[in-house]
């Protein structure tokens, strides 16, 4: 075992651990807004496939004024050609008829029955609100990059792209075990030397929108048959994350077991508050992320290491969380030998803090929307002071 890592060091040692997990195709409709793109994307087809209509008016040919010989909508486009002194109506996103190279817009016509002369103005120039075939991409063009992350524009423009079906990075496979002889799996039935299991359903609801399923293998007692038990049926999973019982204490059975199975630690313990009983593990591919078993430390941990280590197996360049600048709205005490990152509650102006620091403070927790990184031995910061916040937003 080597000394306490620092965050960033902590960070760069778990990242260091990802290998590719290689593709999968996925329904483009369905794709997951964390997925990657495996490989450049091709348009296989022209948008827009011919010249359409920008506006609601006319579609004209020559000088007005123009009589109507019929309308183009969107999906029944007029199927003549135009002759000069000729309109159609035409709806935005119209095919242009043969001939019409502008349109009049309809604030701008004036009807007498068929005909239809200028209100005001002069004629269009040709062009005018008129989007050309092909002026978004044409069959063909490499519409995306190998590795753009398929938020919902992208989503879109695969679709208009034609395509119904998309090689993306594989997304993966994730395990979550937490134990504790004290833990309740039914939080109505609830004993008085027990507390609900909750870290288990947190940690899953934080990875959720990035993986989808996530597969629950606890709560698990503090017994190496029972850990062994759970830890077999995580053999097809790509990363495992616990929660509880991974320090050094008589009953703390974690690491033990995991030993049991194949893993090998790398490293265990981090110099920050709350979550210095941080362990990383690795078993052939597979790594294993041990969180400690106050809820408060699960979260933070789970939000600094174990969402930064998913974004990076699904091929996120710079997967960890980013701090932004604000001020404090109230004074901050000093801080210990420890990075500390306190929950605090940001009004978008100024930050603050929760009503308890606690490491099982869950009332706190639920009211937080923000970290406040505070430096190792860092001073008392004043109010209107800087301060650097991660959002909590997840996902």
């Amino acid at each position: 075992m080597s000394a306490m890592l620092t965050l960033e060091e902590a960070q760069e040692r778990l990242l260091a651990l990802v290998q590719p997990l290689g593709e999968e195709e996925v329904e483009t409709g369905a794709a997951r807004p964390a997925q990657r793109l495996a490989r450049d994307l091709t348009a296989l087809r022209t948008q827009p496939p011919a010249d359409l209509s920008a506006m609601d008016g006319y579609a004209i040919c020559g000088a007005g004024p123009w009589k109507r010989v019929g309308e183009s909508r969107a999906g029944a486009p007029f199927a003549g050609s135009l002759e000069p002194g000729q309109c159609t109506r035409i709806s935005t996103g119209a095919t242009m008829p043969a001939g019409s190279d502008r349109v009049l817009i309809q604030e701008n016509a004036a009807l007498d029955g068929s005909l239809v002369a200028l209100a005001e103005g002069e004629t269009p120039p040709p062009g005018l609100h008129v989007r050309k075939r092909g002026f978004d991409f044409a069959e063909g063009d490499t519409v995306m990059a190998k590795g753009t992350a398929l938020g919902p524009g992208q989503i879109a423009l695969a679709l208009a792209a034609g395509h119904g079906r998309l090689s993306v990075l594989r997304t993966p496979r994730i395990a979550v075990l937490d134990s504790g002889d004290e833990l309740a799996s039914d939080p109505a039935r609830c004993g008085p030397d027990q507390i609900p299991a909750s870290n288990g359903a947190m940690i899953a609801a934080m990875l959720r929108p990035y993986v989808g399923e996530v597969e629950r293998l606890g709560p698990v007692p503090d017994d190496l048959a029972a850990l062994a038990e759970a830890l077999a049926r995580a053999e097809a999973c790509d990363i495992l994350i616990t929660s509880g019982g991974a320090s050094v204490g008589d009953h703390d059975l974690v690491q033990q077991a995991l030993g049991n199975w194949g893993a090998a630690i790398d490293f265990w313990k981090a110099t920050i508050k709350p979550g210095k009983p941080l362990m990383v593990a690795t078993r052939g591919r597979q790594i294993i992320l041990g969180l400690p078993g106050n809820p408060v430390s699960s979260f933070v941990t789970c939000f600094l290491f174990a969402l930064p280590l998913i974004r990076a197996a699904m091929g996120d360049p710079d997967p960890r969380p980013r701090a932004l600048s604000m001020q404090a709205s109230h004074d901050l005490p000093a801080v210990g030998p420890r990075r500390e990152f306190l929950r605090g509650i940001s009004d978008g102006k100024g930050v603050q803090l929760a009503a308890s620091q606690d490491s099982s403070a869950l009332r706190a927790l639920g009211a937080s929307n923000c970290l406040i990184d505070r430096p190792a031995g860092g001073g008392p910061v004043g109010a209107g002071e800087t301060v650097q916040v991660y959002n909590l937003h997840i996902g």
